[in-house]
């Protein structure tokens, strides 16, 4: 039987907040949205996954931004809070919260309607090809220390 490696795991979460946005030199009016953010999660095989434990982590960071108008908080009081520019900031952040929690961020996409949405992969990154060398080797040792077992 062919063992894996690796899973991957969608997750969706939902951002109410409102937002401004400069568009040729005027100040738009404040507006909401539902922002819809999908994520891809890659995990090691063998390692059991909480969906709680990210789930968890990445509410925790998107508290701050729920139910407000996000041109009130940083980074987005200096930066004006696109889309592009939402999903860009939230990428990065919680690229690293899901790496604390032992997974790797494939994609975010973010959505501020059902018809439009900014996907950024990782996948082609030089970074995301480092990054995975060591999570492929890890994930390989673990496997052949579980074949090795077997055989034992």
């Amino acid at each position: 039987m062919l063992r894996k490696l690796f899973r991957k795991y969608r997750f969706k979460f939902y951002l109410n907040a409102s937002h401004s946005i400069i568009i040729a030199g005027r100040q738009g009016d404040v507006h909401p949205h539902t922002w819809e953010l999908t994520l891809i999660i890659l995990t090691q095989r063998e390692e059991m996954v909480e969906f709680a434990d990210f789930e968890k982590a990445i509410e925790q960071f998107l508290t701050p931004f729920q139910n407000r108008t996000i041109n009130d908080l940083s980074p987005f009081d200096t930066t004006i809070p696109t889309l592009e520019n939402l999903v860009e900031y939230f990428g990065d952040a919680l690229r690293s919260i899901i790496r604390e929690k032992g997974g790797e961020l494939l994609q975010i996409e973010g959505s501020e309607t059902p018809s439009r949405s900014y996907v950024i992969s990782y996948v082609q990154s030089p970074e995301y090809a480092s990054d995975t060398d060591q999570y492929t080797q890890s994930a390989l040792g673990k496997a052949l220390d579980h074949l090795l077992e077997d055989m034992l």
